[in-house]
């Protein structure tokens, strides 16, 4: 009791406000990541699933995936899809938040319209692509031919590189309003007084732009494109809808090649490596996200 009494004197009391959340967190974030690390390392298929003991064989199920075309091929593909997703939707995104910034009519209510993208459910999204770039029925298709561009309609998810063309496109549609949104809010902190004082001094917009407003914008760009980086390396329905990792593996990024292996061809162990190794590259990212942010706040 008298430790009890101890413990509240000196203000700990904000221990059991966070006590609930690290409970969350422990169950249903730290339970799920330590048993998926413990899966990875047994060997665990249909077969043993029920066991009541799993086969440990270490580090086989990483040698197997590594030595494996497929997962080679997810990792590139990873990485090729949200590179070019985040580069496009970064650049279309800052300048519609250019663009926005400015003080005419309608500006803040088409703005929310361009919110829409980032509203609809992924798998719609998904859906309305799908249909979109549909060789018989796709809107794409009959757009290019009524022009003239194209004499025959175009197989776009069942090329490879067409595939991954139109999944990229996609998912440039849906995050270039989270871009727009971020940047348009960092662009609001911005004094205008600076702006002002630079034409005074006789700078342009041009040097105005890039000697006051990029390295004001500095902490925002980071956060834009590392959230960026982190939201667009784990996508998954986007591709499991379009082209659920076809034609023959041409599109699978690594979650979903973590589900074909878990539940299509049941091999769970190398199913949540695969996991794992998703985990761990996020991870590293998200490290970084921090280390800018504390950065940022000690520059501050």
């Amino acid at each position: 009791m008298n430790r009890i009494r101890l413990f509240f004197r000196y203000g700990n009391i904000g221990y059991l406000f966070v006590l609930p959340a690290m409970l969350y967190m422990l169950a249903l974030v730290g339970y799920p990541i330590v048993s998926n690390f413990i899966l990875s390392v047994q060997d665990v298929t249909v077969t043993t699933l029920n066991a009541p003991v799993k086969p440990f064989v270490g580090l086989r199920n990483y040698r197997m995936l590594f030595a494996d075309g497929v997962l080679q091929t997810s990792l590139v593909n990873t990485f090729v899809f949200t590179c070019c997703c985040i580069v496009f939707q970064f650049i279309i995104g800052f300048a519609l938040a250019l663009f926005f910034n400015r003080d005419f009519s309608f500006a803040k209510p088409i703005r929310g319209l361009l919110m829409i993208p980032w509203m609809i459910p992924m798998t719609v999204t998904a859906l309305m692509f799908k249909f979109m770039f549909s060789s018989n029925v796709g809107i794409i298709n009959q757009f290019l031919q009524s022009w003239g561009m194209i004499g025959q309609p175009i197989e776009w998810l069942l090329q490879p590189q067409l595939a991954m063309f139109s999944l990229i496109v996609a998912n440039i549609w849906i995050g270039i309003p989270f871009n727009m949104i971020l940047i348009s809010t960092g662009l609001t902190t911005i004094p205008p007084e600076l702006n002002e004082a630079a034409a005074i001094d006789g700078a342009n917009k041009r040097q105005s732009f890039f000697y006051i407003t990029l390295p004001m914008l500095k902490p925002v760009i980071e956060s834009v494109l590392l959230l960026g980086f982190i939201y667009t390396f784990k996508v998954f329905d986007l591709v499991f809808v379009m082209t659920n990792g076809g034609p023959v593996n041409s599109t699978h990024l690594l979650s979903t090649y973590s589900y074909k292996l878990s539940f299509t061809l049941f091999k769970y162990s190398q199913g949540a490596a695969t996991a794992n190794i998703l985990f761990i590259i996020l991870f590293a990212v998200s490290v970084m996200y921090l280390r800018f942010v504390y950065d940022d706040k000690g520059a501050a």
